[in-house]
């Protein structure tokens, strides 16, 4: 499982924009996904037209006279998706835990007791780096910070990891963290000047995708849904599916989960090797000298990125050999998590996200 805090201390970054929408493309892509609010302006509850009774905070505060474990405040939005809500209360959480022992890490013996089988918890932070900052970063393995192209919010950065460090120092816990330039508006030539410095401080802290200005992100919010749902098709849905399959390219594929099935894999390999003669063998190519890594996806292996789907790089090119029985496949290359149709194939079918996946078909 892995749990990713989605922080900066400045207002008007992306943040709930990207815990919500990001949960949701994660969620799309077949993972089980809980978003936790610890915002006690809950602007991803309400953001998600979520009404309850009971919030986070309920589950965090020892005085409260309603005290729920994590998995009873849980309500579902839709296949894959849970979120746990927060509410205004929460904000008297920071006076309560003031002077208890363990207070940071109050967030992190909560998970470790909580009984579930996500794949991700991301963890939507309040603005300020408080004790409920403190608190997702000490949970967390790993921090999104949302950043805009501008001064402040790049000062909001130095801020963070500043506290990043500090949670190693004094409390032993190592946190890594990764920039996720938002709200980028490619009409403003002073963005791209931004990008440019943002990318030669934090050069290889960056994910390679963009998330861009897209009104349909507002229009989301308003109808209180994330936006796969309002709109699959437009600018910032395709950003944060993008953003999403990044993360996915990530995954550690000999995580402990995953051992007896890479133990099967490996079985059936031994097995089909008497079927591969009555395959096809089919090698896919893509130029892509500057990139750190390269899978091949389709319909020949569900879509799945992991080591199976790694292409191998020399010189520059990237190939991979697959044997295939008869019949047409979809597929794409991952180039660095950014997902593209094969330059080199001019057969092409547009998808249900409103991109196009390259065609292929295999005969004797």
């Amino acid at each position: 499982m892995r749990i990713i805090t989605v922080s900066n201390q400045k207002g008007g970054c992306g943040k709930t924009t990207t815990s919500i929408n990001l949960a949701a493309a994660l969620a799309i892509n077949g993972r089980k996904v809980l978003l936790i609010d610890l915002d006690p302006q809950a602007h991803a509850t309400s953001g998600l037209n979520i009404k309850t009774d009971l919030s986070i905070y309920n589950v965090l505060s020892k005085i409260t006279n309603k005290k729920c474990r994590l998995e009873e405040i849980v309500q579902n939005l839709s296949e894959n998706f849970d979120i746990a809500p927060s509410s205004m209360i929460l904000s008297t959480l920071e006076q309560e835990l003031s002077g208890e022992i363990g207070r940071e890490s109050r967030l992190c013996d909560t998970l470790k007791n909580f009984k579930s089988n996500y794949d991700y918890i991301l963890i939507d932070c309040p603005p300020n780096l408080g004790i409920l900052t403190i608190n997702a970063i000490r949970a967390a393995n790993e921090i999104i910070i949302p950043v805009e192209a501008s001064r402040f919010s790049l000062e909001g950065v130095s801020q963070l990891t500043s506290i990043i460090n500090l949670v190693k120092e004094r409390l032993n816990h190592s946190v890594d963290f990764q920039i996720l330039v938002a709200n980028f508006d490619s009409r403003l030539q002073h963005s791209f000047a931004m990008l440019d410095k943002i990318k030669a401080d934090y050069k290889n802290k960056m994910f390679s995708n963009i998330i861009h200005v897209n009104v349909k992100l507002k229009e989301a919010q308003n109808e209180g849904l994330n936006i796969l749902a309002y709109d699959k098709y437009c600018r910032g849905a395709k950003d944060y599916f993008s953003l999403s399959r990044e993360i996915i390219t990530q995954e550690n594929p000999l995580a402990p989960v995953q051992i007896v099935e890479k133990a099967l894999e490996n079985r059936m390999k031994e097995i089909l090797k008497e079927e591969l003669p009555k395959l096809n063998a089919v090698d896919f190519s893509v130029k892509a000298p500057d990139a750190k890594e390269v899978y091949l996806a389709g319909e020949f292996n569900n879509w799945k990125l992991d080591e199976n789907s790694r292409m191998e790089q020399a010189n520059g090119c990237w190939t991979k050999r697959l044997n295939l029985n008869n019949g047409k496949y979809r597929y794409r290359f991952v180039i660095d998590g950014n997902w593209s149709e094969d330059p080199a194939n001019p057969l092409t079918q547009l998808n249900s996200y409103g991109t196009l996946d390259s065609l292929l078909e295999v005969t004797k």
